[in-house]
């Protein structure tokens, strides 16, 4: 039985007294990794958020089996957008007691039944407390458990670069064929690198790397080549990509969900019917493999399809990837009915550059450290990449209007 904890977790061990909480916790974590869940709370509380703050992975020996206490917890790992991963040790309340009787400072029968009675209540509203990752061990399973510690795929500190970051191209082919020559890469066919043998060599500017932030997809009439040439890229190791939110509603799409298909979405799944069942596979798996954001550059660089707020570096939860997709809104609409987009980058103050797409600009200006690469080639605008380090902006004009839109800050 394998158990996955995140790089970054809170990890609660449940269980009344003599349950195996602490022998499980001796067996598979390291000792700096485990807090005592008893003693001074509030002095708990403060080391808890100290260590979540830092991203280091945090046990809880033993957290008290009310509601009230695991709120905390669901509240500091939300705070700090850390996986929270519940353990419970649901052992019978006879062996409990057998145990407890060679254990000084332990629990009453009369105390032990009431933990038993507590834990068996608590684990039929633990995911409906927020807390998403629940594993429950019993006598028989607990010695064939293992702990698989997952480093976040969104951790790329040791990628340095230099590194040329593309917004989002929607389907706008020839322009970034045209943008990568002007940035010094030469493009050629090439044969051979996925299942349906086709796809596009990149050569030149060895040593650099290209970012793609997203939104390849939909709007524009070349939107396969363009996968087709990002792909062999990524797969070459010569870019890096992360999906947008029109990546994430293709892959719903291709597997099975049901989603609205717009004309944008229609466009894209009218091209990809074209091409063989193989390719179509290799691009949800593509999505699939994408992180929400990446951390490069010893964390001086972070880049995001919709940008990302300095909290959330390096953190994977559904509410980071939530706003590395769609940015954050005001919970207003427009005169088009579009949310309004807050203006998160305004009070951004992060040491880390931050270098992210979605919502299209006509010019690419700084600020806070933070810069939008979006500047609206499908809309007839431009589209541009920022060189990094040198923080060099490079562009080249749309061929023509390939998408109308109600309003260019339509995602």
């Amino acid at each position: 039985m394998m158990i996955p904890i995140p790089e970054q977790s809170l990890v609660l061990l449940l269980g009344p007294s003599g349950s195996g909480k602490s022998t499980l916790a001796n067996a598979h974590f390291l000792p700096e990794d485990v807090l005592p869940g008893t003693g001074n709370e509030t002095k708990l509380h403060d080391e808890v958020a100290r260590r979540l703050a830092k991203g280091t992975l945090t046990v809880i020996d033993g957290v008290p089996l009310s509601a009230e206490s695991r709120r905390h917890y669901v509240t500091l790992a939300r705070e700090h957008h850390v996986a929270l991963v519940a353990v419970a040790m649901d052992t019978p309340e006879a062996l409990c007691l057998e145990r407890n009787r060679t254990r000084s400072g332990s629990a009453s029968p009369k105390a032990l039944r009431n933990q038993v009675q507590q834990l068996q209540s608590a684990l039929k509203g633990l995911t409906k407390e927020g807390i998403r990752h629940v594993h429950v061990l019993t006598p028989e399973t607990v010695g064939a458990v293992a702990f698989e510690h997952q480093p976040l795929r969104c951790h790329r500190q040791y990628e340095h670069g230099p590194f040329d970051i593309i917004g989002d191209v929607h389907g706008c082919f020839d322009e970034l064929k045209a943008l990568l020559t002007k940035l010094g890469y030469v493009i050629g066919p090439r044969l051979g690198y996925l299942r349906y043998n086709e796809g596009f060599e990149v050569g030149g500017n060895e040593g650099r790397m290209v970012v793609f932030l997203g939104d390849l997809i939909d709007r524009g009439p070349g939107v396969v080549e363009v996968l087709k040439l990002v792909m062999g890229m990524v797969y070459a190791g010569r870019a890096l990509f992360v999906p947008g939110n029109h990546e994430i509603k293709l892959l719903k799409k291709l597997r099975g969900k049901d989603v609205r298909v717009g004309r944008g979405l229609a466009m894209t799944l009218e091209q990809l019917e074209r091409e063989p069942p193989a390719f179509v596979q290799d691009v949800a798996e593509f999505i699939e493999g994408g992180p929400t954001h990446y951390v490069l550059a010893d964390g001086r660089l972070v880049v995001a399809h919709a940008g990302l707020k300095e909290s959330m570096h390096g953190r994977d939860t559904p509410e980071v990837r939530d706003f590395a997709l769609y940015g954050e809104t005001t919970g207003e609409a427009d005169a088009y009915g579009l949310p309004v987009r807050a203006d998160w980058a305004r009070d951004y103050r992060g040491p880390a550059t931050v270098v992210y797409g979605h919502t299209p600009v006509p010019e690419s200006e700084w600020v806070n450290n933070t810069l939008c690469v979006d500047t609206g080639c499908v809309f007839g605008g431009k589209l541009t990449a920022l060189r990094y380090p040198e923080r060099e902006l490079v562009s080249v004009s749309a061929q023509r209007e390939y998408w109308k839109s109600r309003s260019h800050a339509a995602p």
